[in-house]
């Protein structure tokens, strides 16, 4: 009598009295060294496109790949197996790799792949169960081949290892893909990360960790590009990558990467000639010593060109001006434009050193510099400062308890007091304007009953704090000290950027600027320019604008061409 699936009684797993675990007949699985056949057997040996899971019970429909997927999980089409663990998702995920890296082709004599039918992963097992499907899938294969009277060269079970032909096959470099992942556009995930679990990537990581915790590595570094890219190409390159030694570091990989930094300077050196701009910049590191860097600015990008270690001598115009001069020899002097550097007095003087010398080329004041003298101009003025003080002191007293200073973050919804800027003073402002944002926030948390029953409030200090925070004049006078600082702050933004070029813009953003090149750049910038002289509505402010730059113009004009007949042909 047939059951009710159609299938005998002696082959459907529903027959009674048998006393055979179905899961244990071998008729049920496919003669096929495939570990997924370990978990699962056909209930029915008339519909081989159904395996039942052991573990579970559950019926997945096709190839055995599936019931594997089944017990790994995560795949959208088929569901994940209750009672798998991790061992076995982590061996079945492994299988599948595996399988997929052995696939079988026919090659006819033209090197074109000729389809194979029941050669897909999981068919060729399936008929193998079915006696003989492999060799079956073969001759098929070679009467298709005698039809279109093709040759038969070889059968090939590929192994996916790297050898000399992958070298025509086009592959991204680490650069390209670590420049896609920080792009804007959707990111993709590859197969192999998708079929990684959880526990493999956790212990990757945690060999990073213990080896830059032993060395001491800061942790800035892993914010590197390159540091992805390294990781990009150790995957790439495979399993058993030796590391350099000690030697290869200090000698060969050094020198090779030296030669590369050349090659990237002769690139600049071929846009310096377009015009560039010679950049100082003086800092004291934390051995106490002073270190002048200097840098070259032009289409290219911004280039380190070296730095010098004047803790030794007076900083003084004639050292400043010996040391910008000799980098101007470097660059070449008609290749230099211009020449930034703090606004310090003795900058100033090395800036007209330099013109006197140098009669092609201006002297510009940092820009960055100038923005925040003027910020610590403002930080003086005594009915300010004492408002700053008070916001520091608020912050300090915050972020010294650990306890309060989460607490603050419930309160502000993660958000944080202490704003970082492009200078000392900047930071100053912007934590001003942070507290000002926060200021209900801030008012809730000392008057809350986490607060009042907090060990903190009842120390003298303590009620200072909550008596600024709760004061109104207090909050006045953040908004008073922001109104003159906040224009600054906005103009700083644009300066710091290194998306633009952000001078040309500042001369309409500041009300004056005594840089004739900047107002010179104005009038060069279409976009700029007549947009200003059309959007001002006082129409003598903006015939004034118009005026300047031209004279701006022709000043620079006159300085930088002296041949009056090449100037004439500039201007017409």
């Amino acid at each position: 009598m047939a059951n009710v699936d159609g299938s005998s009684g002696a082959e459907n797993i529903s027959t009674a009295g048998s006393g055979i675990d179905p899961s244990k007949d071998p008729k049920r699985k496919a003669k096929s060294n495939d570990p997924g056949w370990k978990y699962g057997f056909w209930p029915n040996l008339e519909d081989k496109n159904c395996v039942k899971c052991i573990l579970c019970g559950v019926d997945t429909k096709g190839v055995i790949k599936r019931l594997k997927q089944h017990l790994i999980g995560g795949y959208g089409d088929v569901a994940k197996c209750t009672k798998t663990t991790a061992a076995i998702a982590t061996e079945m995920r492994e299988a599948i790799l595996k399988n997929k890296k052995r696939r079988m082709e026919i090659l006819d004599v033209d090197g074109e792949d000729l389809p194979v039918e029941g050669a897909e992963e999981g068919h060729v097992e399936s008929d193998l169960g079915g006696g003989g499907g492999r060799a079956q899938a073969l001759s098929q294969a070679l009467e298709q081949l005698k039809k279109k009277k093709k040759v038969v060269i070889q059968t090939i079970v590929k192994q996916q290892v790297r050898g000399p032909m992958d070298a025509h096959v086009k592959r991204r470099t680490p650069e390209e893909i670590v420049a896609e992942r920080h792009g804007k556009g959707p990111q993709q995930t590859t197969m192999e990360n998708r079929m990684r679990s959880e526990e493999e990537r956790d212990k990757l990581r945690s060999y990073f960790a213990r080896w830059a915790y032993e060395s001491g590595v800061p942790f800035n570094a892993l914010k590197l590009r390159s540091f992805e890219e390294l990781v990009e190409a150790i995957g790439q390159y495979g399993p058993g990558l030796k590391p350099p030694s000690f030697h290869d570091y200090r000698v060969p990989l050094l020198k090779s990467e030296k030669e590369k930094i050349d090659e990237i300077k002769k690139k600049h050196k071929i846009s310096w000639k377009k015009g560039c701009t010679l950049m100082s910049d003086g800092w004291t590191d934390k051995k106490g010593r002073h270190l002048i860097n200097f840098l070259v600015n032009s289409t290219e990008g911004t280039f380190f060109l070296g730095s010098v270690d004047a803790s030794s001598q007076i900083q003084d115009a004639k050292m400043l001006f010996e040391f910008l001069d000799s980098k101007i020899e470097e660059i070449e002097e008609e290749n230099v434009v211009q020449v930034v550097t703090d606004n310090a007095s003795n900058y100033v003087a090395t800036g007209r050193l330099l013109m006197e010398k140098r009669k092609k080329l201006y002297w510009t004041p940092c820009a960055v510099h100038c923005l925040d003298l003027m910020m610590e101009e403002i930080d003086n003025i005594k009915t300010y400062r004492s408002v700053i003080l008070k916001g520091r002191k608020i912050t300090s007293f915050i972020y010294r308890h650990t306890r309060l200073l989460e607490a603050m973050r419930v309160h502000t919804r993660g958000a944080d007091l202490v704003r970082a800027g492009a200078t000392r003073f900047a930071s100053s402002f912007l934590t001003l304007q942070s507290l000002l944002n926060d200021k209900d926030s801030l008012r809730k948390l000392f008057l809350s009953d986490h607060w009042e029953s907090s060990k903190l409030s009842h120390t003298e200090p303590e009620k200072q704090i909550v008596e600024i925070v709760i004061s109104t004049p207090f909050w006045n006078g953040v908004q008073d000290c922001l109104r003159p600082s906040l224009p600054l702050l906005q103009v700083l933004r644009i300066v710091d950027g290194d998306e633009r070029l952000a001078l040309p813009e500042v001369y309409i953003a500041m009300e004056e600027m005594e840089r004739p090149i900047y107002l010179a750049a104005f009038l060069l910038n279409p976009s700029k320019y007549f947009s200003t002289i059309e959007n001002e509505s006082d129409e003598s402010l903006a015939n004034s604008l118009m005026h300047k730059a031209n004279d701006a113009y022709n000043d620079i004009l006159a300085r930088m061409v002296p041949d009056t007949t090449l100037q004439d042909k500039i201007s017409g």
